[in-house]
């Protein structure tokens, strides 16, 4: 056992309590620690010891029970397990640290599974207890739990590589997927490490990013019993609505073949970029709580059923250089950002600021029974670089959709708006919709203005839960109201 010699500068005539019904007091009774990946160490907890009484008070002896403990103390800034004969003065306090691994050898059958120990204090004979509770799992790391800040080329020479493992896999670093088309099956959980990196040049970027390549594909095949999740590996309460905390998923250049179904992607900074000449296919998913915009689309092709994007603190969706985006029954809420729920437009600057000139390429979007709101007045952005004079460049049709202009409609931006936005609702924010915006919960309300208003679509029988959509009255969103 090691033993920790405190020195103190207190008079010698100061009286040490000896009661044995005198109580140390703590700050909590039990430190609790979420779900933690094996091996690797969770955020730091601690708790604090106080002596409430007007008399020094010697700790016996602080001991963390279990021979092998996968729990780490450290006691008032001494790592150790254990303690002697620490002297607190009175109404004096000090700290202690706990940290805590997940042993990889436990099997799979108890994973999640409880870690559970105690720290014991003993003074004046009386013993008194802090509880240490921890829920870990076993995991699959991609490449590996070492590489974060690199960047990995993961290859399977144009075969299929499927995430089938039933233990989460974490992804570190910035994983390029390349000649390889990745298969996530139902109920298949990724948490991205994330954060700032720093490369040999000293350029700071954001990390935990999964990039596939034109050469590469992905399938997520969540289903609505058992969705894919894809979200940053914090699972301590204090992160479950942090965004940014991981980079994002990219599609670049002329990736194909990319369908996400059933998936939820969460806590990004970017939910997910697509590139030029690059296509996505998404049916009943969730993208939410992005530092950055939702959707990403750069001269892409992205269609969308049954698809929820908010709590963004940019755009909802950012359509940019053209490209052709169809989405149906989808719902884009822009409730915490300065920005637009929707923004689309039909180039690029050449130089970054436009003042070398755009490039353009043309825009095709189209949104069917959609909700595209916030906060704002104004929560769509149209930017036609040709200023309507090549209208074959800039195309855009909203059907029975609810929206929010009020700018967007003056003389000098788009006063034919509504010209292209058939039977819509510009709905303000009196207007009752979400059952509350504020809690992140955008099933209609009982009073909501987009049931029943819906075109019917026979693509699309079903809402983001599975729920059956009226035959002939469908509400508009992702949502199907629920008597």
């Amino acid at each position: 056992m090691l033993s920790i010699m405190f020195i103190h500068y207190a008079c010698d005539d100061e009286s040490i309590i000896e009661d044995s019904n005198a109580q140390l007091e703590f700050s909590q009774d039990t430190v609790r620690f979420d779900t933690v990946f094996t091996e690797v160490g969770s955020a730091t907890r601690s708790f604090r010891i106080r002596n409430p009484h007007s008399e020094r008070i010697v700790i016996s002896a602080i001991e963390l029970g279990g021979r092998s403990s996968q729990f780490r103390l450290n006691i008032d800034g001494n790592p150790t397990s254990s303690a002697t004969d620490v002297t607190m003065l009175p109404n004096d306090s000090l700290w202690v640290f706990v940290e805590v691994t997940v042993d990889p050898d436990m099997p799979l059958s108890a994973s999640p599974y409880v870690i559970e120990e105690q720290v014991f204090f003993l003074t004046n004979g009386n013993e008194q207890v802090v509880q240490l509770e921890a829920w870990g799992q076993n995991a699959n790391y991609i490449p590996n739990r070492f590489s974060a800040g690199e960047f990995t080329r993961l290859s399977c020479n144009n075969d299929s590589l499927r995430f089938d493992d039933p233990k989460p896999y974490v992804i570190y670093g910035v994983l390029i997927i390349d000649s390889c088309h990745v298969a996530f099956p139902p109920g298949t959980e990724i948490y991205v490490h994330g954060g700032l990196a720093r490369t040999d040049e000293d350029v700071i970027f954001n990390d935990g990013l999964m990039a596939f390549t034109n050469t590469a594909s992905l399938q997520s095949q969540g289903t609505i019993d058992n969705p894919v999740l894809i979200t940053g590996d914090r699972l301590e309460s204090e992160f479950a609505d942090v965004a940014g905390q991981w980079s994002g998923i990219r599609f670049l250049a002329v990736s194909r073949g990319n369908r996400m179904t059933n998936t939820t992607i969460t806590n990004s900074l970017i939910g997910v970029r697509v590139d030029s000449s690059s296509l996505l296919r998404l049916e009943n998913v969730e993208i939410s709580n992005t530092a950055g915009p939702g959707i990403v689309g750069v001269h892409s092709t992205i269609i969308g059923e049954n698809v929820l994007v908010a709590d963004n603190g940019s755009f909802s969706g950012l359509f940019q250089f053209g490209g052709t985006y169809s989405f149906f029954y989808s719902t884009f809420a822009n409730y915490q950002g300065q920005s637009s729920a929707l923004r689309l437009d039909n180039f690029i600057c050449i130089g970054g600021d436009c003042s070398n000139g755009v490039l353009t390429n043309r825009m095709n979007a189209n949104f069917t029974n959609c909700i595209i709101f916030g906060n704002d007045d104004d929560e769509i952005q149209l930017q036609d670089a040709f200023q309507g004079e090549e209208p074959s460049q800039f195309n855009y049709t909203l059907t029975n959709c609810i929206v929010a202009v009020d700018e967007l409609i003056d003389a000098d931006q788009f006063p034919t708006f509504f010209d292209n936005c058939d039977n819509c609702i510009n709905a303000t924010t009196d207007d009752q919709l979400f059952i509350d915006q504020e809690m992140n919960d955008y099933h209609l309300d009982t009073m909501s203005i987009a049931i029943g208003q819906a075109i019917p679509l026979a693509i699309v029988e079903r809402d983001l839960e599975g729920n059956q959509r009226d035959l002939s009255m469908p509400d508009i969103g992702c949502y199907e109201f629920l008597e």
